[in-house]
């Protein structure tokens, strides 16, 4: 939509001057995390989607995980779960796969009240996730649906991490390497229960954790070394 020579914050401020008022702008009225700022200084948000699919125009979101980083650690006390409400009817594999019931989903709160809280959290932060490109086509779309345009989103993906590195490396790789709880293994982090938001979320955090551990820097590296499409 915009042209590939603005960068992140300018496309803010561009998108910030078309928003309407509500959560989008208050949003975007908030400056994105200095691209030369330490790594360990910047915060973070952890998040993860369950959703029906993975076509963000014709799926639909089924729950909402997320939780902070801050100063090189994961702060649980700010980790969320949250169900979103839909009025699609859900597949006999989506509730084997996620183990959130029709009743759950029925009883849920809005997309607009997700969304909205959302935005609130990853304010002033970015986005972390595992295949972010997930996370960001479903957040686009939802606000594209809400409010009619869609934001820039600042991001960091611990698969294109760990895809990097094995290039970087010349090792060959098969793509199921590069799932989450493959990776997490090749750093001796524990087995969490799959395909919940919320673990999901906190299960990146600490694989992007183990991947700065042991990404043999003399010190903390500036943002712009992680982020997606760097």
């Amino acid at each position: 939509m915009l042209g590939w020579l603005f960068n992140s914050d300018q496309k803010r401020r561009k998108l910030l001057a078309q928003a309407p008022d509500g959560p989008l702008r208050d949003f975007l009225a908030t400056e994105f995390p200095d691209r030369k700022s330490p790594i360990s200084k910047v915060p973070l948000l952890a998040m993860d989607f369950e959703t029906t699919g993975l076509d963000a125009k014709q799926d639909h979101l089924l729950s909402v995980g997320h939780v902070e980083l801050l100063d090189g650690g994961i702060v649980l006390g700010s980790a969320r779960h949250q169900i979103i409400h839909s009025d699609q009817e859900m597949r006999d594999e989506n509730i084997s796969i996620h183990r959130i019931t029709h009743d759950q989903v029925a009883n849920g709160i809005s997309l607009g009240e997700a969304v909205e809280s959302i935005l609130k959290q990853l304010a002033g932060k970015v986005l972390l996730a595992h295949h972010a490109k997930v996370e960001i086509g479903f957040l686009q779309q939802a606000c594209k649906h809400l409010y009619g345009m869609a934001p820039v989103l600042p991001a960091i993906d611990t698969m294109q991490i760990a895809r990097k590195r094995m290039e970087r490396l010349q090792q060959p790789y098969k793509a199921n390497e590069l799932r989450l709880f493959n990776l997490r293994k090749q750093y001796g982090l524990p087995a969490y229960q799959a395909h919940n938001a919320l673990m999901d979320a906190i299960a990146t955090a600490e694989l992007f954790l183990a991947q700065l551990a042991h990404g043999n820097y003399h010190k903390s590296p500036p943002l712009k070394n992680f982020l997606l499409g760097a």
